[in-house]
């Protein structure tokens, strides 16, 4: 079997090695797990998925694909009081946008909960874990500090009988919230704070989503992780490098169980990777939850979070975020990576995928004065130079035409070559038009312009070999769409949003011009015609996705990401 694990591994095209494939790799060799690769992916339901989770769910994920094994879901639902329906839906749907298929490996932690609870009142007969009257506040000044030990508990030394009394009273619903609790016996003099009598239950008289009011004791983390991880068969525990110091834990619980079994249970291996942190954002679940509830942002698909559904209803692609991953790599160390890296891949992917379409985000309008009154055209326009299978679509084309104002200047400087008085350029799919009124509004801000066209140079070419300086996109004014576009910039004004000066909000660091709503926009019929989650390029303005906000003849764009702007990098480069 580990011979057709590796064969399976080595037919992806972008394999790379990192010390998590490399252990899989040996224990493979060895015999370790019998061949077998297990892993799981286990987020806790109190919210929803962003690009942090991302990583390890594609790590989780990628080497029980790489290496033909088999891969779970599981919920990590263990405290109802934050938990709820609506993020275990939303989370399961994320991990399959993505391209995780877990099949019929979907689990709940509270599932094992009877087998939980077997195991603790087994840790208390044999000595190894008491019932606890300490205050929260009380555990956390005993357990010392990381130069000064814990000291011991004055229930520590209850009897088995009476441990197991109050431990089942604690089952049934006796005590209020937070008067007593579980924990293992251990030492509370160990360096490793962990390991110094770890809580394992505590009292919660709260409804849980997936068991109801079944329960009103509920595991910690550390108690349940290495219990789920052993009766699923995990072989590879993959987790944050924030519980490297919580190994010994788990490995403590797990021999602590097995003790004096005849029949011991399956002991994973926990291996730890980095996580990282993403330029111009916060990946704080807390801190997201936070500006979801003051309403900062629409919502936690709103397109400016780094949550899963915030980047898909912006139109990010499954692909991109993978290829970024994998750019990203595995490692131990914790970095961050420029949010442009994701930018770049995404462009890639939306050149290859991306129909394209014409839209005039600031309208200005264009009369050709010599096009006959009353008649319009259709002209071949390409879906997409990048894929020839894509075809063309017909383009409407009219007397009265929509430009972006931006390529307009009636005193242009040196190296602007779209129109201006007297210039001539292309109209995209179209014909050459040269600019010959200006009209003006009592304010002196330009309202219209009066061009004319060469009929011979209809598709865009002229046939006594003449050129133009500038292309223009275009919508015909007669069978143009109005829309609505969403401009999203950066959520944050500085690239590390939580570096701050002591005593100040991360708040303080929200970009006030993070979106931009433009109304009356023009678009061609091609566009409107999409369907929501469709992404299109607008051309020569940026890729853009179609928001389920829309409306029948009236479409909401949120703008993906931008296209390179060779203009723009001159007017900087000239500013500077």
């Amino acid at each position: 079997m580990a011979a057709q694990n590796d064969a399976k591994r080595d037919e992806g095209p972008e394999w790379r090695t990192d010390f998590i494939r490399q252990a899989v790799i040996e224990d493979n060799k060895t015999g370790r797990w019998g061949g077998k690769v297990i892993t799981r992916f286990p987020p806790e339901p109190n919210g929803y998925l962003h690009i942090g989770h991302a990583k390890a769910l594609w790590i989780d994920y990628g080497i029980a694909a790489e290496f033909g094994g088999e891969f779970h879901l599981r919920f990590d639902d263990t405290n109802p009081t934050v938990e709820e329906q609506e993020f275990i839906d939303a989370i399961a749907e994320d991990v399959r946008w993505l391209g995780c298929d877990f099949g019929s490996h979907l689990y709940f932690a509270s599932d094992y909960f009877e087998k939980m609870h077997e195991y603790a009142v087994d840790l208390i007969q044999k000595g190894l874990a008491y019932v606890d009257d300490l205050s929260a506040e009380q555990v956390r000044q005993y357990r010392g500090s990381l130069t000064a030990p814990g000291k011991e508990s004055p229930y520590r030394n209850r009897s088995r009988e009476e441990n197991l009394d109050l431990f089942e009273r604690m089952r049934q619903g006796e005590f209020p919230d937070g008067s007593r609790v579980l924990r293992a016996k251990i030492d509370m003099a160990h360096p490793n704070m962990n390991l110094r009598d770890p809580v394992m239950y505590r009292i919660l008289h709260a409804v849980h989503p997936h068991r109801g009011d079944t329960w009103c004791i509920y595991p910690m983390y550390d108690w349940a992780h290495g219990i789920e991880d052993s009766i699923e068969g995990v072989t590879h525990s993959l987790c944050d490098i924030d519980y490297e110091n919580h190994r010994p834990l788990y490995d403590w619980f797990i021999d602590a169980i097995n003790q004096g079994r005849a029949k011991p249970i399956h002991h994973p291996q926990q291996l730890e990777f980095a996580r990282f942190n993403l330029t111009y954002t916060v990946m704080s679940k807390r801190r997201l939850r936070r500006m979801v509830e003051e309403k900062l942002v629409s919502g936690w698909d709103d397109p400016r979070l780094p949550t899963l559904r915030g980047l898909r209803r912006r139109g990010v692609t499954p692909t991109a975020i993978r290829d970024f991953l994998a750019q990203v790599g595995v490692s131990k160390y914790v970095g961050t990576i420029e949010v442009e890296l994701l930018d770049h891949f995404l462009r890639a992917e939306l050149n290859r995928t991306s129909p394209r379409v014409m839209g005039v985000l600031r309208p200005l309008k264009v009369v050709i004065t010599n096009y006959p009154e009353g008649k319009s055209e259709m002209l071949e326009a390409v879906n997409n130079p990048e894929d020839a299978a894509a075809g063309t679509r017909q383009a409407p084309f009219s007397r009265e035409l929509y430009i972006e104002q931006d390529d307009f200047l009636e005193n242009p400087p040196k190296k602007f070559f779209r129109l201006s008085p007297g210039r001539e350029v292309r109209l995209r799919y179209a014909y050459f038009i040269t600019c010959q009124e200006v009209i003006k509004d009592a304010a002196g801000r330009v309202t219209e312009l009066r061009c004319t066209y060469d009929p011979a140079t209809r598709g865009g070419d002229a046939p006594d070999g003449r050129k133009v300086k500038a292309t223009l996109h275009w919508v015909s004014a007669r069978d143009g769409v109005d829309a609505e576009i969403r401009l999203y910039d950066r959520l944050f004004t500085k690239e590390a949003p939580e570096d701050l000066p002591e005593g100040q909000d991360f708040l303080a660091n929200l970009n006030p011009k993070s979106l931009e709503v433009l109304t009356g926009c023009k678009v061609e019929p091609a566009a409107a015609a999409k369907t929501p989650g469709q992404r299109i390029q607008f051309e020569r303005i940026g890729y853009f996705c179609l928001d389920p906000d829309s409306q029948p003849g009236r479409p909401v764009f949120n703008r993906t990401t931008t296209l390179k702007d060779t203009w723009a990098k001159i007017q900087q480069r000239e500013e500077a």
